[in-house]
């Protein structure tokens, strides 16, 4: 039996890969056309928590953030390859 690529791997199924991906995110956006959102700071004139698609925006922002800080932070805390065998 030869090994074949996983079906995720292969290069025809690429542009497939994207538009589910993409389908995904109007479907979970789609919602946010409907409901009414209410800001949390009602009292000031702070209302960007209140807009359509706010949370999706806010947590790929956090995520990315959390991530290069991860990096930055490695940079500081890697130790070497050998840093055990001593």
């Amino acid at each position: 039996m030869s090994a074949q690529t996983h079906w995720l791997y292969r290069k025809q199924n690429r542009g497939k890969l994207w538009l589910i991906q993409y389908l995904i995110l109007g479907l979970v956006l789609l919602p946010e056309l409907f409901v009414h959102h209410h800001a949390h700071f009602p009292g000031t004139d702070f209302r960007l928590d209140a807009g359509v698609g706010f949370y999706a925006w806010y947590g790929f922002a956090t995520c990315a953030a959390m991530v290069v800080a991860a990096k930055v932070l490695g940079i500081f805390l890697k130790r070497p390859d050998d840093y055990y065998d001593d």
